[in-house]
């Protein structure tokens, strides 16, 4: 089915994923792929152990990298087997009349699912990474640049103290640099175990293959090697939904301070996008953020669906209800990653903007420094309904030492924000 053709899903209601790698990556006929491939690596590790003669070996790896399934189809005639597995193995039999008996000769269709899932994961994850190291240099280059500008902090929505925009964008990039660790640290495995996880089939044909033979079959598909089966211990899908989680929410946090950064009234930032309004013409709404945003909220919803304790060796219900919600976790989470590459990349700053919102409060800004200098029952007394240069004059009245002016200068009270800037950054360019 491709996205033109009734039933498609083109990423009309997920805009973020449309058009991206993770969404070609991750499609139906991509999934089919994998599970063809799957298939051609499990023949061709039967061949080279002799658990099946090398010719059908090969006939079974060429048919698998030419046959075109049509996934409607596959999927109209899963629903007797509750699993594409079957009807694709029918079709791939039907390819090899020769070498029929052999295809699929020993596995089970959760060793071919779970596999096909960890191939298309990998590839997602490498595309995710990917963009993830653009977006990361770009954050690098704005921490850098603005390591010095000063910009009012806000906590529950509230001005707080001084920090810097080069601090905000440097803490963007640690929450992505953990992100990337754990999506580099993921070892997705195959899986081979059949009918019910102990290897019988291929050990009955030879009992000294059946564990060299999981080790061939992940060095033939490309996957980590399990220690076993884990068609019912779900920590491999688990762990990789914990990591997509993370990185969609590492993503959403600088879509989320943007798209509040970008309001009318604070104009900080802007993006690069058009941001066009169906009914006002005059708006320039944060589209890009806004894409990138919708997906930290979604995949963390999704990922819970993964790992559901299943009964016994094999889950009723709860291994086919991983399916779509892995899908579209790594649609999501890939199409979250290219989205905030082109974001980040574009985003206009405004330095003088940021100075003047962080005087808008009169020097209240720097109320935590003042205090420190005064106490907080007499900053109290002279705080409430001052603005900016009568509470300079109060403060001189104050008799303090110090002069006025420099204490209520926001960049004279950024602490060690600059420095802060430094080390993330020293981290970020330290690693691989």
């Amino acid at each position: 089915m491709t996205s033109g053709e009734p039933g498609a899903d083109g990423g009309l209601l997920a805009p973020v994923r449309a058009g991206t790698k993770a969404e070609a990556i991750t499609s139906d006929t991509a999934w089919l792929r994998a599970m063809l491939e799957a298939e051609a690596a499990l023949a061709r590790a039967q061949g080279r152990l002799g658990l099946i003669p090398p010719e059908a070996a090969a006939a079974i790896d060429r048919a698998a990298a030419t046959l075109v399934p049509d996934p409607a189809g596959v999927a109209a005639r899963s629903r007797q087997s509750a699993t594409p597995v079957v009807p694709l193995v029918a079709d791939l039999r039907r390819a090899v009349p020769g070498a029929a008996g052999h295809v699929h000769r020993g596995a089970t269709s959760q060793d071919i699912v779970d596999t096909a899932a960890m191939l298309v994961a990998a590839r997602t994850v490498r595309a995710v990474v990917g963009d993830l190291g653009a977006v990361m240099d770009d954050l690098c280059e704005l921490a850098a640049r603005h390591r010095d500008t000063v910009m009012a902090a806000r906590t529950l929505g509230q001005h707080a103290v001084p920090t810097t925009f080069g601090l905000k964008a440097a803490q963007w990039l640690a929450g992505l640099m953990r992100a990337r660790a754990r999506l580099r640290e993921l070892r997705l495995p195959a899986q081979l175990g059949g009918a019910a996880g102990t290897l019988a089939a291929f050990a009955e044909q030879d009992p000294s293959a059946a564990l060299p033979l999981v080790e061939v079959f992940a060095e033939e598909i490309g996957l980590a090697a399990p220690a076993a089966p884990w068609h019912a211990e779900r920590s491999a899908v688990t762990d990789l939904g914990a990591a997509l989680a993370g990185t969609a929410r590492a993503l959403g946090k600088p879509a989320t301070d943007i798209i509040l950064m970008a309001q009318t009234e604070v104009g900080e930032v802007a993006e690069s996008s058009s941001g066009g309004s169906s009914a006002m013409p005059q708006k320039r709404n944060p589209a890009l953020s806004v894409l990138v945003r919708s997906a930290a909220l979604q995949v963390p919803a999704y990922t819970q669906v993964l790992g559901q304790v299943g009964e016994h060796e094999r889950a009723a219900g709860a291994w086919q209800a991983e399916w779509l919600p892995l899908r579209e976790a790594l649609r999501l989470t890939g199409g979250a990653a290219e989205t905030a590459a082109e974001l980040v990349g574009g985003l206009q700053v405004f330095p003088e903007r940021m100075r003047a919102n962080a005087g808008l409060t009169g020097g209240r800004l720097v109320a935590e420094r003042l205090a420190a200098h005064l106490g907080r029952d007499r900053l109290a007394a002279i705080m409430p309904e001052r603005g900016p240069v009568v509470l300079g004059e109060a403060l001189a009245e104050a008799g303090l030492t110090r002069d006025p002016d420099e204490l209520l200068d926001p960049s004279a009270y950024v602490g060690a924000a600059p420095e802060l800037v430094d080390r993330i950054l020293a981290t970020y360019r330290e690693q691989p």
